[in-house]
């Protein structure tokens, strides 16, 4: 057989998904810098957010980033179907793939356009959910649903920020057709996410949920002393928000989750900062007032 008719391996797909805050990039950080060997190809939303070691760039080209461990890791954008089509053009196609679902997108019609693609091999859906603001977000009706078909979608659902499953928050879960969460620990995250087991089953979509977005970039440095003030007075309708302020005192890493604000010092030469709310209870003036004012 002619070497230009060799089939190439198909290559399997694992879908990550949950809400925002979940830790979904910090899975992915932990992930690249892993040594498990493995010609692995990251596809996200947007890999500027997932801050890769410099050490271990190898190479950056447009929308693809070279590690020196053998991964890559590029950018979705919005078009799915061409970023598969990218990977099985590929000379070395990848012993993997996981895709990065937008925080409040269906997981569901990622896998649909895997399970539709026959150089593909459907290698599940995992999701993670934020154990600490979990109880809260599953009261809030117009996220209820989002979130629960997420979950409902998975195959896996990794527990995260716990060490071990609280009970009332499994029994919330498995009355509401969750299936039974692990929490992730310091497990190896190919044991994880690359031996499931995809299961038969799924509910119908649910109804997304309007959201406000709000995104903000500016070569201006903000009062260090005042930063923590204005974080504690941000509305009360924002639930996440994240990126990188340069302030008078240097630069800080930023995540806001619901109730928990974490910042970090980072090396940025801007401020870059995106965030999001539900429509019903914030708007995009709202936010860009209390930032800028």
């Amino acid at each position: 057989m002619a070497a230009g008719n060799i089939t190439q391996p198909r290559p399997p797909v694992t879908v990550l998904s949950g809400y925002q805050g979940a830790g979904k990039t910090t899975l992915i950080n932990r992930l690249l810098s892993e040594d498990h060997g493995l010609n692995l190809l990251v596809i996200v939303n947007d890999f500027g957010a997932v801050n890769i070691d410099d050490a271990l760039i190898r190479a950056a080209e447009g929308e693809t980033i070279a590690l020196t461990n053998g991964c890559v890791c590029c950018s979705m954008g919005d078009d799915l179907d061409m970023a598969l089509r990218q990977v099985l053009l590929r000379p070395d196609r990848p012993d993997h793939v996981l895709i990065e679902a937008s925080g409040i997108s269906d997981p569901a019609s990622i896998s649909d356009a895997v399970q539709a693609n026959r150089e593909l091999i459907y290698g599940g859906t995992v999701s993670l959910l934020d154990a600490v603001n979990a109880p809260e977000l599953l009261v809030q009706e117009p996220l209820r649903p989002l979130i629960l078909q997420q979950l409902r979608a998975a195959d896996l659902v990794l527990l995260t920020k716990c060490e071990e499953p609280d009970p009332a928050l499994t029994a919330a879960l498995s009355e509401a057709g969750v299936r039974d969460p692990k929490v992730l620990d310091e497990t190896p995250l190919t044991q994880f996410l690359f031996d499931v087991v995809p299961l038969p089953g799924r509910t119908a979509p649910a109804a997304h949920p309007a959201f406000t977005t709000w995104q903000h970039r500016s070569a201006d440095p903000v009062d260090r002393r005042a930063l923590g003030d204005k974080l504690a007075a941000r509305p009360p309708g924002l639930y996440r928000m994240k990126g990188f302020v340069l302030t008078s005192g240097g630069a800080y890493e930023l995540h806001v989750v619901g109730a928990h604000v974490e910042a970090k010092r980072c090396q940025a030469e801007e401020t870059r900062l995106v965030a999001l709310g539900l429509a019903d209870r914030i708007r995009r003036e709202e936010i860009e007032t209390w930032w800028t004012g």
